[in-house]
């Protein structure tokens, strides 16, 4: 059973850095950098369950730039320009799946995973 914490003002950085990753899909990954950096100073002070969403934002930017290197060179060859599509999708799933967990008041279900 998970347990459940009540939102307070400190669930507001993770719920800005979520937005910031969604609008890094119209701003050419730029919002994305900023977020990252956010995730980074703010996880060290964070209660331990909002701790588990700074690593999930953390590994979303590391992952996210490892498929993107892997869409891109796969681009090159054109059979990656359909996977340019399944990226956003599969970024803002993660984005929306963390921010429901937040507003939640509950970590992440699976911070370690690579999909959802």
């Amino acid at each position: 059973m998970t347990q459940r914490y009540s939102p307070t003002e400190e669930t507001r950085p993770p719920q800005i850095i979520y937005a910031l990753y969604l609008a890094g899909l119209v701003t050419a990954n730029i919002t994305l950098l900023i977020g990252v950096i956010v995730a980074y100073v703010y996880r060290k002070e964070a209660a331990p369950w909002l701790q588990a969403h700074y690593r999930y934002l953390i590994r979303t930017f590391w992952i996210g730039c490892l498929y993107f290197i892997a869409t891109f060179t796969l681009s090159l060859m054109l059979v990656g320009t359909l996977l340019w599509p399944l990226l956003a999708v599969w970024l803002g799933v993660r984005c929306i799946i963390g921010w429901i967990a937040v507003r939640k008041g509950e970590p992440p279900a699976r911070p370690g995973s690579w999909l959802w």
